[in-house]
């Protein structure tokens, strides 16, 4: 092959070089061009094209980098062999199904699951990881500790310390990418000879979660003080997942009295524990807040679960895990060779964000944000004049509003629906039959204050002619 018949266009916004290697490509995968065929010299090339040879280096160095063509030495450049790369392209084409986005026609979000993204400190975040990824230490880009980092794993003792009263050491905490991997790793510490007891209502991610894991999974009824300790020493749960500081979804935030009946259950056993997941604490609006059950425990049966995703951002994905002392020895023997699911950079990015301030003001910020919110939602509730009772407004980032028994739960969500303002039920939340009256979660984070009473005045438009909710 002495020369290539192409049509090169220097106004169509693709380099010339560009140009060149697609074409000669294109012909290659096609079959035009056959397992071996000798191609023009980068001068031939260049002189029937009327361009620089450097251009036509450009093109024959990427389709040597892609193995497209091969070069050998006072020769020149052939085609390579390419079959088994042409039949992996054919297989993922037929295998990608076409994606279609679902359409959105919800205009109003009442998600429990809300953050505010709008509030993320971009600046500090973007400032951090440029500091961070300036430095030229070799050690920043290998495996790092399969626990986390140590000395991320000191700032997150002390945060904890400080902010909720839990007490423990660095080589107790495991960090991981979020809580379902916590979860899963604790399943293998803890071994599957247990049966585990949720709230109901209940936080239907670890329900299924450990029912994906194969271990028989109890609910426990709640009353209004959290889960009954009297039907949890009826069952034959050994482990209790609890979600004291604000009970999702319920929004209970459990007293003293039950926490210390809570423990106490657990010590009646050598192998009974609680699973403390405390993934929003950091949010309260009235009083002081309770301190973890974890910093109660004085024997080691508090197993305590936290997150950066609910106080930072979903896509951190960073979690990390409290374990007694003698389950942290169970994991070193069972675990400690499986590597961390979070890379270094980002736990250092997220540990200097803790050590200069940022988490700090951030969470002062956010919590202002979300009172105000907290605060124009009860107050558009009032006004709505409906029969019903407004709970776990204290706490957390969504409230609940109960109506009287006949008051139909279903309606209510689809008359939301139709109107565009997406509600959530409490039914979806429970684990088998739900008895309790109609309950609507509504959850604020992720609404600004005008979108909040422009939603909730159309839910009293779409509400009042329900029989059983207007006073």
């Amino acid at each position: 092959m002495n020369e290539l018949t192409m049509t090169l266009a220097s106004r169509n916004g693709t380099p010339l070089y560009e140009q060149i290697y697609l074409y000669i490509k294109e012909n290659i995968v096609s079959g035009k061009f056959v397992y071996h065929e000798k191609l023009p010299s980068t001068r031939a090339l260049a002189k029937h094209l009327e361009v620089s040879r450097s251009t036509v280096d450009l093109a024959y160095e990427q389709l040597l980098s892609e193995g497209y063509i091969e070069s050998e030495p006072y020769r020149g450049y052939y085609v390579a062999q390419i079959e088994g790369l042409y039949q992996i392209r054919e297989v993922k084409k037929r295998q990608i199904p076409e994606v279609r986005e679902k359409e959105e026609t919800c205009r109003y979000d009442f998600t429990p699951n809300g953050v505010d993204l709008k509030s993320f400190p971009h600046n500090a975040w973007r400032k951090l990881s440029k500091e961070i990824l300036l430095d030229d230490e070799v050690e920043l880009f290998r495996l790092g500790d399969p626990q986390g980092e140590l000395s991320f794993r000191k700032v997150i003792c002390d945060y904890l310390y400080q902010a909720r009263g839990v007490k423990c050491d660095p080589h107790q905490i495991i960090v991981g990418a979020g809580n379902d991997y916590l979860l899963m790793m604790l399943c293998s510490v803890i071994g599957r000879n247990h049966v585990i007891a949720v709230e109901n209502p209940a936080y239907k991610q670890a329900y299924r979660l450990f029912s994906s894991q194969s271990y028989p999974v109890e609910p426990i009824e709640m009353d209004r003080y959290g889960m009954r300790v009297d039907m949890l020493r009826e069952s034959v749960a050994d482990i209790a997942y609890v979600t004291p500081s604000h009970q999702y979804p319920t929004g209970i935030v459990m007293p003293m009295k039950r926490r210390i009946e809570l423990l106490g259950w657990a010590n009646e056993s050598e192998k009974r524990y609680i699973i403390e997941d405390d993934y929003d604490s950091e949010f309260r609006y009235k009083g002081k807040p309770i301190p973890a059950l974890q910093g109660s425990d004085a024997n080691g049966k508090v197993i305590y679960l936290g997150t950066f995703s609910k106080s930072i951002a979903p896509a951190i994905r960073m979690s990390y895990m409290v374990l007694p002392e003698e389950l942290a020895t169970v994991y070193h023997e069972k675990c400690g060779f499986i590597s961390s699911t979070v890379s270094k950079v980002d736990q250092l990015i997220v540990q200097h964000f803790i050590e200069e301030g940022y988490y700090e003001r951030h969470l002062n910020k956010t919590r202002a944000l979300y009172k105000g919110r907290h605060d124009v939602l009860i107050r558009a509730l009032q006004e709505m004049n409906f029969d019903c009772k407004i709970a776990g407004e204290y706490a957390g980032v969504h409230l609940l509003m109960s109506f009287a028994d006949h008051v139909s739960e279903s309606e209510l969500v689809r008359r939301a629906e139709n109107a565009e303002v997406k509600v959530y039920g409490l039914s979806d939340y429970c684990i088998g039959e739900n008895h309790r009256s109609a309950t609507i979660l509504l959850g604020y984070a992720n609404l600004s204050e005008e979108e909040i009473r422009e939603a909730t005045a159309i839910l009293k438009g779409v509400w009042t002619d329900i029989p059983g909710v207007k006073k």
